[in-house]
């Protein structure tokens, strides 16, 4: 710092021990003004050590200030990168909304245990504040979608920045019923994992279904109709797939060209979590398109599960193993597998087979 500026500092310094010891709230307010304009207008040269001393400064000025004192210097911090972290942690913590929401929604200086924090204890302002910060990890956005309102979890998922967990987009779907703007927005985020896509439309409204033909034009006309589990009927659905489901259609592909798909490949993929490449297996081994396989295997029961994999003349531990995988990914309640394994071993091939014709029927009719 030049000469000026160490004169301002050391004025500075009787000011504050005479404030701090008997000033005047509005004493304290105009102080507090003058130590914010240093803090700001020398921010980018600040060692960490100086950052401390501002931190100590900021916090003993700002007990027994009025709240508009304490939002202008929440508006003032929450854009700079360097801001006294403590003091920003403070700020986030206000029960009033108006001095945390600066802090919140744009200060760099609060890290993802911080913000888990406020959103884990404070009110649904403040969940909403956090919501339209410009990145969100999924460890933030898990807490948003656990505890936020219809609001929150709407600015949420309309946020390009924030990031959602498998967790978090299995919540957003069992949210996302019977609401047609939160069904929409959440089947065009592009991360969506392709089980929980399916899981969505399956039980999208048309309104959702036209929607995403208007957002998909290019995929609307050659989108395979699904069979509905409660209508037995074929209905249009889009079917945007992400790059990662190409990525996993591909290496299946792949390896059934190379003859080196087998049941021991399926039973792995199951086991590592892996829908898409599972779900493109069983569709190879039994000669039918990938949708058929996806909406069979998303059904709510297992049958759609055994019937592909009795074509395929799979064993139990593998269907086993498909079955388990379901039900981690959908957080369902555990399937019978007792009762499943009893079905699969009465199941002959031959019925395998008609149902599998039934369900290739259903989807090449026209569309309802």
């Amino acid at each position: 710092m030049g000469s000026k500026s160490a004169a301002t500092s050391e004025s500075l310094l009787d000011e504050l021990q005479n404030t701090l010891a008997h000033g005047t709230v509005a004493r304290r307010v105009e102080t507090l003004r003058r130590v914010t304009d240093l803090f700001i207008n020398g921010a980018v040269d600040f060692k960490d050590e100086q950052i401390r001393l501002f931190d100590d400064v900021f916090q003993c000025l700002m007990e027994h200030i009025e709240t508009s004192a304490r939002v202008l210097l929440s508006s003032r911090l929450a854009p700079i990168d360097t801001a006294p972290p403590l003091t920003v942690r403070a700020l986030a913590f206000d029960d009033l909304i108006e001095v945390a929401a600066p802090v919140l929604s744009r200060s760099e200086r609060l890290d993802d245990e911080m913000l888990i924090e406020t959103a884990r204890n404070k009110s649904q302002a403040h969940l909403m504040a956090i919501s339209v910060r410009r990145v969100l990890s999924g460890a933030v956005t898990d807490v948003l979608v656990l505890r936020g309102n219809d609001e929150v979890i709407q600015s949420t998922v309309n946020n390009p920045g924030a990031e959602f967990s498998d967790g978090g987009f299995t919540q957003l779907v069992d949210r996302a019923e019977g609401d047609d703007n939160l069904a929409t927005c959440i089947a065009m985020r592009p991360t969506i994992p392709r089980h929980l896509y399916l899981k969505l439309l399956a039980k999208a409204s048309a309104t959702v279904r036209e929607r995403l033909e208007a957002a998909n034009p290019q995929q609307a006309g050659d989108v395979p109709t699904a069979v509905r589990e409660a209508t037995q009927r074929a209905r249009s659905v889009p079917a945007a797939i992400t790059p990662e489901t190409a990525i996993a259609h591909a290496l299946v592909k792949s390896l059934y060209e190379d003859g080196r798909l087998d049941e021991h490949q399926v039973t792995s993929f199951a086991e590592t979590g892996k829908f898409d490449e599972a779900n493109a297996s069983l569709a190879a081994l039994a000669s039918v398109p990938v949708s058929i396989a996806e909406h069979m295997m998303i059904e709510t029961r297992a049958e759609g599960v055994m019937i592909l994999a009795k074509v395929c003349g799979m064993s139990w531990s593998t269907v086993k193993a498909i079955i388990e995988m379901r039900d981690k990914l959908s957080g369902a309640e555990p399937t019978d597998l007792a009762a499943c394994k009893a079905t699969y071993e009465r199941l002959r091939p031959s019925t395998a087979q008609q149902v599998l014709r039934f369900h290739r029927m259903q989807q090449s009719a026209p569309a309802a």
